[in-house]
């Protein structure tokens, strides 16, 4: 049995339809990427598992027992971190926890060693009797990790942990989730590509409310191998009109402007080479030609191809 399932779960707000019949199971030991564009209902759907929300349609199930049925031993059992990570920012992090640990109603003779669990996997030792307030962002991340864990979950919901990190602090965090995944259950939404690469076993990509993706990292990655596209750049006017009106491409990609150069990804119509007649194209028309070759496919060209093509379907 799945440790979580969603069955055609769906949300509405007013006229908007934020989350549409999304079903998706998540077993033990998973670490689950759930990306998508902005807006496509990864919030929602996490605000619902947490049970900040409920399914205007649909249900959701811990164990095989429906959340409402479970009520707060579900709670209990799931651990949250919010996208804006809410903290009291005039509280010393040490009361903070303390208090967060009252809330979680863990025993009094185990909350010693629930907070000495906690602080000491994410690390925040250093800052524990500092305030809030005072931390950095990389930190104050930290502290909401600690409060997500601290009653032991089975199983852990972050919703965007390195939004507005530096670059070393998001492979501090990244580390830290990867590490907590090896304990636990954890649904990850993110932006960054790569991030989910490389810290989640299973990925599943929202478009618009609906899911439009669901598989391993690796057999996505492969998928992704299938969307190679021409990289091309260029010195000349209406560069980008006329190979788009070329027979075979599929679409142009602008990647920018530089020197008078354009850089472009050219996708093409099934297995056609585009590079002769671009090739040609330029020739013609007299253009300089910088860079013309084959790029892999990468995870995300799969992820532009599902987040456009099945948006507009």
């Amino acid at each position: 049995m799945s440790l979580l399932n969603l069955d055609g779960i769906g949300k509405r707000f007013g006229a908007v339809v934020a989350v549409d019949g999304v079903e998706a199971s998540v077993d033990r030991g998973e670490v689950v990427g759930f990306l998508g564009p902005n807006g496509a209902g990864k919030s929602t759907t996490m605000r619902m598992i947490t049970q900040f929300l409920e399914p205007d349609r649909g249900g959701i199930r811990l164990d095989g027992v429906p959340l409402p049925q479970a009520g707060r031993e579900a709670k209990r059992r799931i651990g949250y971190l919010a996208e804006n990570n809410p903290l009291y920012t005039d509280m010393l992090v040490s009361d903070y926890l303390g208090f967060i640990v009252r809330l979680r109603e863990i025993p009094q003779a185990a909350r010693r060693g629930a907070l000495d669990r906690a602080v000491a996997r994410t690390g925040v030792e250093s800052v524990y009797y500092r305030s809030i307030g005072e931390l950095s962002k990389g930190f104050r991340q930290r502290v909401g990790l600690a409060q997500a864990i601290v009653h032991e979950p089975d199983l852990l919901v972050l919703d965007e942990p390195t939004e507005g990190l530096d670059p070393n602090q998001r492979v501090e965090i990244r580390h830290l989730i990867s590490e907590l995944g090896r304990e636990r259950t954890v649904i990850l939404s993110t932006h960054v590509l790569s991030e989910a690469q490389h810290t989640c076993s299973r990925l599943l990509i929202i478009n618009r409310g609906r899911l439009v993706a669901d598989g391993p990292v690796g057999q996505l990655v492969a998928q992704a191998q299938g969307l190679a596209q021409v990289a091309v750049e260029i010195a000349g006017a209406g560069v980008a009109e006329a190979i788009r009106a070329l027979p075979g491409v599929a679409g142009v990609e602008e990647r920018g402007a530089h020197d008078g150069r354009v850089r472009l990804g050219v996708s093409a119509q099934g297995e056609t080479d585009v590079r002769p007649a671009v090739f040609r194209l330029a020739h013609e028309r007299g253009w300089t030609l910088y860079e013309l070759h084959e790029e892999g496919g990468s995870l995300e060209a799969l992820f532009r191809q599902l987040t456009t093509e099945a948006g507009r379907a």
